[in-house]
Parts: structure tokens; C-alpha cells; sequence
């Protein structure tokens, strides 16, 4: 007990404030060594000064803390892999984000874009089984992963098989705070039940409007502007939405290069009212 220090003095040496130490100790990261049953002050050890340093470091380079507690937990060399993935994706979704910065720039004065090329189709009417779940933008490619191998496994044990690309509805936003809820689907001929939380449906055919995606344009940020573009022609021609927006993933999306379509942004539209 004599090495300990109190969370002023710790706080004092680590330049985190008393709530950031609570925030870390609560999630785990940073836990006092010694919390004082009466008084409740919490203690610190010397030794914790280079878990608090690491902490600050990772923070100011923009790691989550969620992240942050897998590279503390994770040895030397592989910890600084860990914090070498980070940054390179880090570093792809900020370049990523270049183009829907211009983009605002001319929603802001009042120009269109011509990013996007948009073009429209009839889709047909389609049985689909469907996945739902609400995921933020976090957790949104594993829920699409997870989901979609989920499906696929559903129809091969009901002797079905996909009849088109699997594609995501958003029936709402999908960012850091909005979590959806977002339906995976997949569209299928065969004879198939829905189970668990595997359901079934009827797509009605409709007319839709859509942007293609080259796998070089799949950042989320990419995918947003490219939401707003199909969003923003359909109002500049009086159109309005008859149904969710989706985004609608073609077989090639693993081994596509980078300027290969792999995806869709659409949206079903009417005409306005």
C-alpha cells in the first residue's frame, strides 16, 4: 500500500483527468489496484503510469476504445500489428471521405453533383429471405456477413438456392449513433420457410433508381454520398421514395479489383403526389 498512489496524485502523473480514469476503469482498460471499501478512493500503482501513457497515445491517434482495450490486452508485436491495421484502414476511410467533402461543399452552394451517374430499371417481384437486425456503421459489415452466410445456410438446408444478388434494405439510417433497423435478403425460387429469426416475403416489383459502386468506392463515406446523389436527383425530378433505400452486392464482391462494379446504391421511387 505504501507504493500506491490516490487518483489525484495518478491523475496528476498520467495527465488524465479524474473522469477519464473513472470512463477507463469502468470499461476495463484502467483499474485501480486498490479501491478503499470506505472511503471508496481509488489507488494506483507506479507500474499502471505506461497502461495510462499507452491509453492517451492510442486515444490521440483517434483508436476506439474498444480497440484500444484489444491492443493492451494483445502482446508487443502484435499489439503494434494491431495498431498498424488501425491506421492503414484509418488512413483508406479518411482518403475515402475526400470526394463526399466536396460534395457538400456544393450542397452547400446550392450546386448538384456529378459524382454519381444515376441511372433507373424495373425490378421484378421476388420471394426473398430475410435477416433483421439493428447495427450502427461500426458493426454494419459484420451484421451483412454474418447475416448473409446465415441465409445462405438456410436455404441449403431447405434445398433452395438464390435466384439474384443479396441485397441490404435500410429502413433507417445506419451511422455512429442510427442503428437501423437494416433487412438482409436474399431472393430465392426454391421452396423455403421461414425459421428462428429467418423470415419471408414478397419484394413487389417496382421501378428504382441507382448509382454503381466500383469495390474502390465501398467506404462507408462512399456509400452515404452516394445515397445522398440518388436521394437528391430523385427530388430534382419530383419523384418521391416507394420504399426503402438498399444497396444490392453483386457474386464478385471478394476477388473484385478495385474499379470493378460490384455493388448498387437504389432506391424504389413513384411519381410525387
Amino acid at each position: 500500500m505504501s507504493e500506491m498512489m490516490v487518483i489525484g496524485d495518478f491523475a496528476a502523473l498520467s495527465r488524465l483527468s479524474h473522469k477519464a480514469l473513472c470512463l477507463y476503469a469502468d470499461k476495463g482498460l484502467l483499474e485501480p489496484a486498490h479501491v478503499d471499501p470506505d472511503t471508496r478512493v481509488r489507488h494506483y500503482l507506479p507500474d499502471q503510469l505506461r497502461r495510462a501513457r499507452l491509453i492517451t497515445l492510442l486515444r490521440a491517434v483517434g483508436m476506439p476504445l474498444g480497440l484500444i482495450g484489444t491492443v493492451l490486452s494483445a502482446d508487443g508485436e502484435r499489439a503494434a500489428e494491431l495498431v498498424g491495421d488501425y491506421w492503414r484502414t484509418h488512413d483508406r476511410e479518411h482518403r475515402a471521405r475526400r470526394p463526399l467533402v466536396s460534395q457538400v461543399q456544393d450542397a452547400l452552394r446550392g450546386r448538384t453533383t456529378d459524382t454519381y451517374l444515376i441511372e433507373e430499371r424495373e425490378t421484378g417481384e421476388q420471394k426473398v429471405v430475410f435477416v433483421q437486425g439493428h447495427v450502427t456503421a461500426e458493426g454494419l459489415p459484420e451484421f451483412l456477413r454474418a447475416a448473409t452466410e446465415e441465409l445462405f445456410g438456410h436455404l441449403r438446408a431447405g434445398g433452395g438456392c438464390p435466384s439474384g444478388p443479396v441485397f441490404a434494405v435500410y429502413h433507417g439510417l445506419v451511422d455512429q449513433d442510427g442503428d437501423g433497423p437494416v433487412q438482409v435478403c436474399v431472393p430465392t425460387d426454391g421452396p423455403v420457410e421461414p425459421a428462428g429469426r429467418v423470415g419471408l416475403r414478397v419484394e413487389p416489383a417496382h421501378r428504382q433508381a441507382y448509382t454503381e459502386l466500383r469495390k474502390g468506392q465501398g467506404a462507408y463515406a462512399t456509400v452515404a454520398g452516394a445515397f445522398d446523389a440518388v436521394a437528391s436527383w430523385l427530388h430534382g425530378r419530383g419523384l418521391r421514395p416507394s420504399a426503402s433505400a438498399r444497396e444490392i452486392y453483386y457474386p464478385n464482391w471478394s476477388h473484385a479489383g478495385p474499379d470493378e462494379h460490384v455493388m448498387d446504391v437504389a432506391v424504389p421511387f413513384a411519381a410525387a403526389v
